[in-house]
Formats: structure tokens, C-alpha cells, sequence
């Protein structure tokens, strides 16, 4: 598997994610109906050309997922054991389709667990950018990995 494991993790490591991702009307409107979400700023555009932004917006639950999503290739695929929060999670800037999406994750700590000595906790600060370089969402997460010679 790609992920890393707890021990390759280091406090103040920023890693560049290579992947991008355009966002589509199909993503935003597909996504909000299938969460159940009747937001009109998310899928009816009628209503959206009358809000202050003029069009609409991308479902924030939509670019969270996204952004972590971007993420895993490079940090936690196939090492994660569970995902434990996300905190301070916020949205600095609308996501509009047609917006393409890149993403950095910085290392905030690492630690061992107490209990069971096969794996420990990593924060991640993840931080997505628009195609202009504007913040579009960012959020801490707290992950529980495997370390490398458990078992």
C-alpha cells in the first residue's frame, strides 16, 4: 500500500498532494441529493443566481471529502486503522463548479498509543486551494495508523 506508516510521519512535514480534481456540477448536485441535502444554494440554480454569489455553491461536505480524499494516496491508504475526528474545520472561500482543487497536508503531531503499542495517533492539517490559490477549506484530523513492524 501506498499509505505511511506512524514512524514515517514527521512533525512540520508538509506534503504537496500531486492529485487535482475539477469539480462538476454532476459532483456538486449528484452529491447533495444523495446526502439529502435540498440546500437551493447547492441545486437550484434559479435561486443561487439570486444569492450574492450569483451562482452555485459546491456542498462544503463535498470539499471536505474531497480534500481528505486527495489526501490518502499520499499519507494513510491502507495504514489507517480508524479515522478519529476532525476538528476546526473550516470554509474560508465557496467552491463554485468548474473550480479545480489541490491539496497540502501538514503533520501537526505523532504519538504513540498508550494502550496498544501496534499503532498511535497522527494530525494532519489538511488545506485545499482553488486553481487562483485561495483557500477554499481547511481542517485538522486526528488518525489512527499502523506502525510498521506490528504484527
Amino acid at each position: 500500500m501506498a499509505g505511511l506508516y506512524l514512524e514515517e510521519f514527521v512533525v512540520g512535514q508538509v506534503i504537496r498532494h500531486p492529485i487535482t480534481r475539477t469539480v462538476t456540477e454532476s459532483d456538486n448536485v449528484m452529491f447533495s441529493v444523495m446526502t439529502m441535502n435540498p440546500q437551493p444554494l447547492h441545486i437550484d440554480f434559479d435561486f443561487a443566481a439570486k444569492s450574492e454569489w450569483g451562482k452555485p455553491l459546491v456542498n462544503s461536505l463535498f470539499t471536505l471529502g474531497l480534500m481528505i480524499g486527495i489526501s490518502v494516496h499520499d499519507t494513510t491508504l491502507g495504514t489507517t486503522l480508524a479515522n478519529l475526528g476532525m476538528t476546526e474545520t473550516t470554509f474560508p472561500h465557496p467552491v463554485f463548479h468548474g473550480d479545480t482543487i489541490r491539496v497540502e497536508t501538514e503533520v501537526k503531531s505523532v504519538r504513540g498509543s498508550k494502550s496498544k503499542p501496534d499503532r498511535g495517533i497522527v494530525e494532519f492539517e489538511h488545506r485545499a486551494y482553488n486553481q487562483a490559490g485561495m483557500l477554499v477549506a481547511q481542517c485538522t484530523r486526528q488518525a489512527m495508523l499502523a506502525k510498521k513492524n506490528a504484527g
